[in-house]
């Protein structure tokens, strides 16, 4: 295979052939991926569950699934996103007119994470086959058979000098990003995620960061308790925790956190059995080193329901955690895994001053049927996105930008947003020749001053 440096130099060529700009060209491109994921479901979900022994309901539900939707948005909406917009022309510049045009950036990297290692590859690799560019891909060597499908799907249906995987680990992300790309699509952590910034800064080459952090869970003494355990048990255990806009951590008002638990535990052996190790479809954590780290963050903590791991398959219980603090070591990273530390608060305010204080986390979640404390939160946290009385799936559509804010990440895709991010908005102002006002030309005088007031910074 090809080293870094010689396949961008064969997709710019490629790129530069003017082939990837027709709508066309990108139609059918969108067409031939959306049929190759359709058609090879069943490799994709063996190879999910190798990895991360996800179940074939799971597989579709959070990636295969959501993969097919983003494309489908893109093949039916394709003719509108790359339409140039008409925007209105000051007068000053009569006679002439003003239009936006997107254009594609040209040859992409989009590196993606290991947890949901095909949604989180094929999703904006949609977005930048719409915008018209040519790709590199770099999957996690973490989710080593996903990573291997989706380089032998991809490689079947487009030539190397247009879409290309990249397998390999900490080296070859190292050769990657010593080249020159127009964009970077990262998704992963903080950690990485600023080294790729470092690299990128080299070139002044754009990017879209998705991170992660700290997510955090509020359920109010006006929660539908039941609904909010069954939702949060759900989107907290998905993946065995190991999902960037899981809830975190869990504040609960004291008045009714007994009761919320309860709900929470029955929730988790409806989902999962009385025996969740032995249920036959519960995920497991991504290798040897991540089990390690969860493992040691339980130590003493007081465990409300699960704890039970198994080191052969790499296996942790769902596991609720109560009277947590934040000076727990378990409260001082992204756990990314399936342990819920559960705090609680009496003061509304108090606890959302406590969250503003910590970085700015990816998703926030409220739990309420209190109007004025749903408004507060909306109006007075940042973070990245959320949802009111769910978790999880406001990331779920391709009708809204998804993307963090602050240490969570920088820059938003899904749907519209996927093509706008891999697009340059190139302003136009076509000018008509028929009609040449003096007044802008020199020399200076007065009376050309007095005419420009008439046009230039009028309220």
């Amino acid at each position: 295979m090809k080293n870094a440096a010689e396949i961008i130099l064969a997709q710019r060529e490629y790129f530069e052939s003017n082939t990837t700009r027709s709508y066309n060209f990108r139609l059918q491109a969108l067409h031939r991926l959306r049929d190759a994921v359709v058609s090879n479901e069943a490799k994709i979900c063996e190879a999910l569950n190798a990895d991360l022994h996800k179940s074939y309901f799971e597989a579709f539900e959070t990636e295969i699934g959501l993969v097919v939707d983003e494309i489908t948005y893109q093949i039916k909406h394709l003719k509108r996103l790359m339409k140039p917009r008409r925007v209105r022309t000051p007068l000053a510049q009569f006679p002439s007119k003003s239009f936006v045009r997107k254009e594609p950036y040209g040859v992409v990297l989009i590196m993606s994470p290991w947890n949901y290692p095909f949604q989180l590859t094929i999703e904006p690799l949609a977005g930048a086959i719409a915008a018209g560019n040519t790709v590199i891909l770099k999957p996690s060597d973490y989710s080593r058979n996903t990573s291997q499908v989706m380089a032998d799907i991809l490689g079947s249906v487009f030539p190397p000098e247009y879409i290309t995987v990249m397998l390999g680990g900490r080296e070859a992300n190292q050769d990657l990003l010593k080249q020159k790309f127009d964009y970077i699509f990262f998704t992963g952590g903080v950690t990485v995620g600023k080294l790729v910034m470092q690299s990128a800064s080299q070139f002044v080459t754009p990017v879209t960061l998705e991170l992660g952090g700290q997510s955090p869970c509020i359920v109010d003494n006006t929660a539908n308790l039941a609904i909010a355990a069954k939702r949060i048990a759900w989107g907290k255990f998905l993946n065995a925790g190991q999902t960037c806009v899981a809830p975190n951590h869990l504040f609960v008002h004291e008045s009714v956190k007994d009761e919320l638990l309860s709900h929470l535990k029955e929730s988790i052996r409806q989902y999962y059995t009385d025996d969740p190790l032995s249920c036959g479809y519960l995920p497991k954590i991504i290798n040897q080193k991540h089990f390690n780290r969860l493992s040691v963050l339980m130590d003493g903590t007081e465990v409300y329901c699960g704890g039970r791991t198994d080191a052969q398959t790499n296996s942790i219980e769902p596991t609720i955690i109560d009277h947590a603090t934040y000076d727990l070591p378990v409260m001082n990273e992204e756990i990314f895994g399936p342990l819920l530390p559960v705090l609680t608060y009496s003061n509304f305010d108090d606890m959302l001053s406590l969250i503003r204080s910590h970085p700015r986390p990816l998703a926030l979640y409220l739990f309420s049927t209190n109007r004025a404390a749903v408004d507060k939160v909306l109006t007075t946290v940042p973070y990245g996105g959320g949802c009111v009385n769910d978790v999880v799936v406001q990331l779920a559509t391709s009708r809204m930008p998804f993307g963090g804010v602050g240490n969570s990440g920088m820059g938003k895709y899904h749907g519209a947003d996927s093509f706008d991010t891999f697009s340059h908005a190139k302003s136009i102002l076509h000018k008509s020749s028929t009609i040449d006002l003096p007044i802008r030309y020199m020399p200076p005088s007065d009376k050309k001053l007095k005419q420009l007031r008439k046009f230039i910074g009028k309220k």
